[in-house]
């Protein structure tokens, strides 16, 4: 077993020996791309989502120093007929590139480092195959295909760690582009060489202009995951799964981790906070474990049109209508507010829907990124205002009409453009970010379907939080009273039917052209 070359299964093991989600279906959709024009796989996806466990998975299974049998059956890829056909075929590279930059003592080394150290390693397993000057990796394994007539399977990890962490050397990036461009574009004879290949990593492969730098992959994203979504992180199936098991609450799990979804497929759930979840027997912001705020903290404050607007709304339960075409697939390109989303996209910060061409802050753990990330300059006015929602909220459960109506008051006149509302949808943005930490203990539900309408927004108690239900009506040039009636008179509190012994009805009218107070605000119980 060797360090690069054919190291095994023990890894997929370990991964089994803790509480295991079967992701092995991923492994067919790669067996459909073996010796086709389509087998060289592109799969991107945040941190903390379980890129190396699906990598350690795929080389256990085409590994051919070994028998994973075992492993592999009874799980999902071995009722598939393409399990038998490829279990334990091929020859596997496994190069995680985090590594090779962790050993080298110059990070402008890697490449050569790299070829260096895993061409000597195919030497020592092929000692008559490979000549003892050869230093170029593409050559020493298209020489051991020719001479043994196998194939090779490449395993890339954390591919675009240069692209992260040597981000301004041109030369050092153009080179390692150039290593992969020989290992994956060398014509027939190289092909032929290579079964397939599997990389993963946080960005999608660098473009230049329009282009791919590696033409030939298959690319799966978090903005176009296509039929591998399933495989971005845990589908809602699983997680209620693993709840059930685990006896833990799963609305509560979806309220916290939720968030990620691709056009029909299941909502998808960040891997590592809900396996932190379980084992931790509590729910709240994982987050930080592997990312610090900084990096947020850095593209949240780039100085673009409209960035912090959008954000802010984002906040406030907007969805932002974004353009991803043009984005680089780095992060030294950054030019405009949709750069900057596109790649928080990636980073697993916004979720990204397809179909609208939209972004949101996908749950309660991102939510908290956010807040914590905009602490500092340019972000004061937000920070009052988020302050100041515990107060907003326990005066509105106190039926304290005044308070409410003071609250939004002075958060109407922070100097922040998004919240100068004028209709009733900015207004409803501007009200969920008065009552932004509010979502501690609540689902806030915007549009809430009910009775013979939609309720503007409906607080949903969270199954810890000891608080009433709310509904709150929102009017524009109107009335509280009118608002009232209207929750009424359409029968919203329908869909919160469970609660109707102890939920508040609200009404606040915004009146633009009053003279002193704006806001009104009429507060009743249910009952």
């Amino acid at each position: 077993m060797g360090m690069y070359l054919n190291c095994g299964n023990e890894a997929f093991r370990q991964i089994q020996n803790g509480t295991y989600v079967d992701k092995t279906g991923l492994i067919d959709h790669i067996n459909q791309t073996i010796d086709t024009a389509r087998s060289l796989t592109c799969f991107s996806r945040p941190r903390r989502f379980g890129k190396s466990f699906a990598a350690a998975m795929l080389a256990a299974y085409y590994d051919k120093s070994c028998d994973s049998g075992e492993l592999f059956d009874g799980l999902e890829i071995s009722q598939r007929p393409s399990y038998q056909r490829y279990l334990n075929a091929f020859d596997v590279l496994y190069l995680d590139i985090t590594w090779f930059i962790s050993v080298s003592d110059d990070i402008t080394d890697v490449v050569s480092v790299i070829q260096t150290a895993v061409v000597e390693e195919i030497r020592e397993a092929f000692p008559d195959f490979v000549k003892p000057d050869e230093t170029i990796l593409a050559n020493a394994i298209l020489s051991v295909s020719r001479k043994t007539g196998e194939k090779f399977f490449i395993i890339i990890d954390e591919w675009d760690a240069l692209f992260r962490e040597a981000k301004n050397d041109e030369t050092l990036l153009k080179s390692y582009l150039q290593f992969l461009r020989g290992l994956f574009k060398g014509g027939p004879a190289m092909k032929s060489a290579l079964a397939g290949a599997y990389m993963t990593g946080i960005l999608p492969i660098k473009k230049y202009g329009t282009e791919s730098a590696l033409t030939d992959f298959e690319e799966y994203s978090m903005t176009n995951p296509d039929m591998l979504s399933e495989y971005v992180g845990f589908t809602e199936k699983e997680v209620r799964h693993l709840c059930a098991e685990n006896n833990m609450d799963f609305e509560e799990m979806k309220r916290w981790y939720d968030g990620y979804s691709f056009d029909n497929s299941e909502s998808v759930y960040s891997p590592s906070s809900v396996m932190s979840a379980v084992k931790r027997r509590r729910f709240r912001n994982y987050w930080t474990g592997s990312e610090t705020y900084e990096s947020l903290k850095h593209y949240i404050s780039m100085n673009f049109d409209g960035l912090k607007d959008s954000i802010i709304a984002m906040l406030g339960g907007e969805k932002i209508k974004i353009r991803i075409a043009r984005f680089q697939n780095d992060i030294t390109s950054i030019k405009s507010r949709d750069d900057v989303l596109t790649l928080l996209i990636h980073l697993g910060y916004l979720a990204y829907n397809d179909q609208t061409g939209q972004v949101t802050i996908p749950n309660l753990e991102i939510a908290g990124a956010f807040q914590n990330a905009m602490e500092g300059d340019g972000w004061r006015e937000i920070e009052t205002a988020l302050a100041a929602s515990d107060n907003l909220l326990q005066a509105t459960i106190n039926g304290d009409c005044a308070a409410v109506e003071t609250a939004l008051e002075r958060i109407h006149d922070l100097n922040v453009s998004v919240l100068r509302y004028n209709d009733e949808n900015s207004l409803s943005c501007a009200i969920t970010l008065a009552y932004y930490t509010a979502r501690n203990d609540y689902t806030i539900i915007r549009e809430l379907p009910s009775g013979k309408g939609f309720a503007d927004l409906a607080f949903i108690p969270a199954p810890h939080a000891d608080k009433p239900a709310l509904l709150i009506e929102l009017k524009y040039d109107q009335s509280a009273d009118g608002a009232i009636r209207q929750i009424r008179d359409r029968r919203y509190e329908g869909a919160l039917q469970k609660y109707t012994d102890n939920l508040l009805l609200v009404g606040i009218n915004y009146d633009k052209n009053a003279p002193d107070k704006k806001h009104t605000c009429i507060i009743e119980n249910f009952q």
